[in-house]
C-alpha cells in the first residue's frame, strides 16, 4: 500500500518516536499490567483469609466458656494466621473474657494489650482499652488506667471513657476532676440509656 507523503512523514515520526521511548512506553504498560494482576491476586488472597477467618471465629464462639484452654488455643491461631483480618481482633477481646473471668488477670491483660494494638476496628481496639483500664484500676495502677483513658480512641465511646475515668479520679481522691469526668460523660451518653443514669447518679453522689 502506497502512502503520500504526509502519511509518509508521520510514520517516519512515529517510527522515530517508538525508537527513542518504544522500550520505556513497553516498561510501562508491563508494570501497570503485573501491579494490576498483583492488587487482584491480594484482594483475592485477602478475601479468603477473611472467609477463613470468619469460620475460625464462629468455632471459637461455640466453646464452651469453661474450656480456657481451648479458647486460648482457638484464639491464638486467628490471631497468629489471620492477623489482617478484623477477627484476630474479636478473637483477643473473647480469650481476654475468658481468662479473666477464670481469674487469670495477666493472660487477659496481654490479649486486650494485643487488640489495642492490632485491631483492625476502632471499636474493638476501644473496648480493650476500656477493659485493660477497668482491670488496671482494679489492681489500684491508676496512673496505668488513666494514660489508657486520655489516649486517642474511637470518638464513639467518649462517653465510656470519661465514665470510667471519673471512676478512677474518685479512687485518687480528685473529687473536683472527677466530677468533671463525669458531667462530661454525661453529654457524650445516650440520655436514655442505663450508663447516662448510672454516671448521674455517681456525679450527685460526690455532692
Amino acid at each position: 500500500m502506497a502512502y503520500d507523503l504526509e502519511e509518509q512523514e508521520q510514520l517516519d515520526e512515529l517510527k522515530a518516536w517508538w525508537k527513542t521511548y518504544g522500550k520505556l512506553v513497553s516498561n510501562t504498560v508491563l508494570g501497570l499490567v503485573v501491579a494490576y494482576a498483583a492488587y487482584q491476586g491480594w484482594n483475592i488472597y485477602h478475601g479468603k483469609q477473611s472467609v477463613e477467618a470468619s469460620t475460625e471465629y464462629q468455632a471459637l464462639q461455640v466453646v464452651d466458656e469453661k474450656d480456657v484452654k481451648a479458647i486460648q488455643s482457638k484464639a491464638a491461631i486467628i490471631m497468629d494466621k489471620y492477623s489482617s483480618t478484623p477477627y484476630a481482633g474479636r478473637a483477643a477481646l473473647f480469650a481476654a473474657k475468658a481468662n479473666y473471668a477464670s481469674n487469670d488477670a495477666k493472660s487477659a491483660k496481654s490479649q486486650l494489650e494485643w487488640a489495642i494494638k492490632h485491631a483492625k476496628e476502632t471499636s474493638v481496639s476501644a473496648i480493650a482499652s476500656l477493659q485493660l483500664a477497668n482491670i488496671l484500676a482494679e489492681e489500684k495502677d491508676y496512673q496505668g488506667a488513666l494514660k489508657l483513658l486520655e489516649a486517642k480512641h474511637d470518638a464513639g465511646f467518649d462517653g465510656l471513657f470519661s465514665d470510667l475515668k471519673g471512676d478512677v479520679l474518685v479512687a485518687l481522691g480528685k473529687k473536683a476532676e472527677a466530677k468533671a469526668a463525669y458531667e462530661h460523660a454525661l453529654t457524650k451518653l445516650d440520655a436514655q440509656g442505663k450508663y447516662h443514669v448510672l454516671t448521674q447518679q455517681k456525679l450527685e453522689a460526690l455532692g
